[in-house]
């Protein structure tokens, strides 16, 4: 294995639960339901806004628009690295693998994501809403391959959603399904296959 690919959300960057609300968590409950919705998935495309998104939420939680804007804004800033992943990341690039990021995420949510210095890490990068594409769909992964110039064999895809490993195996990558509710033994293990 040479290539680690990284995806984001539930893998190198959360929210830590015990920092939000039990309402705040059930407003986003939908993230974590196999299937996301089609407006979410259309906002990590980039075809939505997040003007748009949040109307939507609006209507999904019967709340008023200022309540969403502000969750919405929450959503974003209260996202932090995970720890154990990103002590990962460091011990990878160290060891000399090439790291790369391909992940479903908005335009906000990365433009955030990208500040912290976990991120300068990745030596190359493929994001939904910069490509309009979204994983699971096929083109995203040749994107990936094509782009960097990767040997699909030599490749690891680390993401929490199986549909997300299934594409990647499909494009002939190999996949990691990482266990976001134990990102430190998830991590152990990656360690103790790759290091």
């Amino acid at each position: 294995m040479k290539n680690i690919v990284f995806d984001l959300g539930g893998v190198l960057f959360m929210r830590d639960p015990k920092k939000c609300t039990p309402a705040f968590i059930d407003f986003f409950s939908f993230v974590r339901q196999p299937e996301l919705p089609r407006f979410w998935n259309e906002y990590d495309r980039g075809t939505l806004t997040v003007g748009q998104v949040t109307d939507e939420l609006c209507r999904l939680n019967g709340c008023n628009r200022a309540l969403c804007e502000e969750y919405m804004r929450m959503a974003i800033d209260k996202q932090e690295p995970v720890k154990p992943t990103e002590c990962l990341i460091g011990e990878l690039k160290a060891a000399g693998y090439r790291l790369y990021v391909l992940s479903n995420m908005s335009r906000e949510f990365i433009a955030f994501l990208r500040r912290f210095p976990v991120y300068r890490q990745f030596d190359g990068e493929v994001v939904s809403c910069e490509e309009g594409l979204c994983k699971p769909e096929p083109a995203i992964y040749r994107l990936l391959l094509d782009r960097f110039g990767l040997d699909p064999a030599e490749t690891l895809f680390i993401d929490d959603r199986a549909d997300n490993i299934a594409g990647a195996r499909d494009a002939g990558i190999h996949g990691f399904l990482f266990d976001r509710h134990d990102p430190e033994a998830a991590c152990t293990e990656l360690r103790r296959r790759l290091l």
